[in-house]
């Protein structure tokens, strides 16, 4: 079904969003790339390293994950976005802000103040954006839910953010930076992009997968436990009481567990036989997200545990959160751009399908491309070996680039 005429968002918003993530995306992984000595030297905390890490996760991760938010909550909200005018200020806010902050991270941190700060702003205003069209909903549902727990997440983590730069400038009394930088990283990934995938995957799964009939009873109690075991692992981190962790681990795995499968029984379904290449990588996604809770809460149980949460975020943003965000985006990218261009000339001339839109067959090697260059790159920090580090990371360059180059063809046809 289409969405209402009154609810469609301006293509050009969410898509200058996906473009500029597309950017930030591949310059993030060149970065990381040219970079890899510092990476085997385990010395995470120099700024091109830095300026990679933003990149990704905000200038990819966050840009995608806002441009999809402006085509996708009106449609599943039934409400138009508040005001498209304000979204294009956002953007160029956002995008101004990010991009500089990317790049002066690499030379000039003094400068980095500054165009943080812009970016900080940019995320302010899309939060703005976002609470006021959810405030328009006529019905609220479990997705509204999942969607605003994800603003609020992501509105703590940019709060936090700020506290750690100006502790680091000035020094805030009695603060435990130690704590404050965990909570941070916990709910930057775990908060509010594992919240935004359980909401739209709801959303999407049935959609994809044309599947009709099954209960959504299972998904209030997903995000339950999940913000259960966010609440106690936070308390941890406050406290360093280990039996916390334990707990809140523990409870982040079971909430992972309990979404895994109600996914698990909404495939069970579908209408839909054979599953798109795209889609089924999604799937995949959630079954890496599955182990790497597990092992998380594994750890937490082990003495000197500490050092592999490095490895395990590193697994968790690539191989769950990007993997999630790249399976997904390669189905939606061609149906909004399908939508556009050719759903109001059916029946009046010949238009291309929505299969021909996009090569799936190339998305094969692009994800298993991806993949296991995640999984090299992880060996390498494992052994020391910056040349296998190279291969690994060089594939997924080339496999971000080759996704990049998928996207960007849709829009030029």
């Amino acid at each position: 079904m289409m969405p209402q005429l009154s609810n469609e968002t301006d293509i050009r918003l969410p898509l200058s969003f996906i473009i500029f993530s597309v950017v930030a995306l591949v310059t993030s992984q060149v970065i990381l790339l040219f970079n890899g000595h510092v990476v085997i030297d385990g010395n995470f905390r120099t700024f091109p390293l830095l300026s990679s890490a933003h990149l990704l996760i905000l200038g990819w991760a966050l840009m995608v994950a806002m441009g999809a938010m402006y085509q996708l909550v009106p449609v599943a909200f039934l409400t138009p976005i508040w005001s498209e005018k304000f979204g294009f200020i956002q953007f160029w806010v956002t995008a101004i802000g990010i991009g500089g902050f990317g790049i002066t991270l690499s030379f000039s941190p003094a400068i980095s103040i500054f165009t943080g700060s812009l970016a900080v702003i940019g995320i302010l205003l899309f939060l703005v954006q976002m609470f006021m069209t959810m405030k328009k909903q006529a019905k609220k549902n479990i997705l509204t839910v999942f969607v605003g727990s994800a603003l609020l997440c992501l509105l703590f983590t940019i709060t936090l953010g700020i506290l750690l730069i100006v502790n680091i400038g000035t020094g805030i009394a009695n603060l435990d930076h130690l704590a404050v930088l965990k909570s941070h990283i916990l709910l930057g990934i775990a908060g509010w992009f594992t919240f935004l995938i359980f909401g739209f995957s709801y959303k999407m799964v049935p959609m994809f997968s044309l599947a009709h009939g099954f209960s959504m009873k299972l998904a209030r109690w997903v995000y339950i436990v999940y913000g259960i075991g966010l609440i106690l692992t936070i308390i941890s981190f406050i406290t360093e009481e280990n039996l916390l962790l334990q707990a809140g681990m523990s409870t982040l795995f079971a909430g992972f567990a309990l979404f895994s499968y109600h996914i698990s029984t909404i495939i069970k379904m579908r209408l839909k036989k054979r599953l798109d290449k795209p889609f089924i990588f999604s799937l995949i996604a959630i079954g890496f997200g599955f182990v790497i809770h597990f092992f998380g809460m594994m750890l937490a149980f082990l003495p000197d545990h500490y050092e592999f949460y490095g490895v395990l975020i590193f697994l968790y943003l690539f191989l769950w959160i990007v993997s999630s965000i790249l399976g997904y985006l390669y189905k939606i990218i061609p149906f909004l751009w399908w939508t556009h261009r050719y759903s109001k000339l059916i029946g009046k001339s010949d238009v291309p399908t929505l299969k021909q839109m996009i090569d799936e067959k190339i998305a094969i090697p692009i994800f298993t491309g991806f993949v296991v260059g995640c999984l090299i790159v992880v060996l390498s920090i494992a052994i020391g070996q910056l040349l296998i580090f190279s291969i690994g990371q060089s594939l997924v360059v080339a496999a971000t680039v080759f996704f990049s180059y998928s996207i960007l063809k849709v829009l030029f046809k």
